[in-house]
């Protein structure tokens, strides 16, 4: 079997202060082991990008790409953009590391594994299976995301221990099957992706992650935030009735 082309797609706004941190904490083996780590700054007011730039030159990491979007595209329309690069650059496997010291760098080998071996399609993070309160969540997330999370398993049929972890590592070609460009640019758009593979039939799975909270604003509004991920289990929902018709979803359905 040929090596495969792997990526680290960094997701960062104002993230000035934890991007060094983040790379940094990447493990030495998987800074070799991956073709190329690229970070999306998606138009921070701060000096992030020119940090991540400054990075690369003083380390002298030359597989270290720093792109910067000239507005604020969302969370999900840089993953957008990002899950396009992979595909169009022919990697097969890219890894999303937040750029806000959130997830643990040090969990990518683990993380890489299932998709390594071929058993899946799509590998994230569990915080929820990984004693979140003792990581510092708050708790009224914690009931946020058991609550939102019983809701999806419900309608989507699935078990898993939570929708909303944002450390997550996919196959290109799975990705290149959905039609993930249809998806919200904001941050349900990790509720929608995963519904998209589900109906596909890509293979899901999860393991456990420490989960970390420190000084870091959090730029999500939780309210909102569940609103969204009910909005879009509804509209899946009446989509599964043929109420609506709904493109992000049709395009996972093979024609008849």
């Amino acid at each position: 079997m040929s090596e495969l082309k792997i990526a680290i797609f960094i997701p960062a706004y104002n993230a000035a202060y934890t991007l060094p941190v983040v790379l940094d904490r990447i493990p030495p083996t998987i800074k070799e082991k991956v073709k190329k780590i690229f970070v999306i700054d998606n138009a921070s007011p701060d000096n992030t990008y020119l940090i991540g730039i400054g990075y690369r030159e003083a380390k002298g990491l030359d597989k270290l790409e720093v792109f910067r979007n000239e507005s604020n595209r969302g969370y999900g329309g840089s993953q957008k953009l990002a899950y396009r690069y992979a595909i169009d650059n022919g990697f097969d496997i890219v890894v999303m590391l937040h750029g806000d010291a959130q997830y643990a760098p040090e969990k990518i080998p683990g993380l890489l594994e299932p998709l390594e071996r071929g058993e899946v399609d799509m590998v994230f993070g569990s915080r929820i299976a990984g004693l979140p309160l003792k990581g510092g969540m708050p708790i009224h997330k914690f009931l946020g995301n058991k609550f939102l999370t019983a809701i999806q398993n419900r309608i989507l049929g699935m078990r898993l221990s939570e929708f909303h972890s944002g450390f997550r590592v996919f196959r290109c070609a799975a990705l290149a099957q959905v039609p993930f460009d249809l998806c919200s640019n904001d941050y349900h758009f990790d509720t929608e992706i995963i519904i998209q593979f589900k109906i596909k039939g890509l293979r899901i799975c999860e393991m456990p992650i420490p989960t970390y909270y420190g000084k870091e604003k959090c730029g999500v509004n939780v309210f909102r935030y569940g609103l969204d991920v009910l909005k879009s289990m509804l509209t899946y929902w009446l989509w599964t009735k043929g109420a609506l018709r709904v493109p992000k979803f049709d395009g996972c359905v093979a024609p008849r």
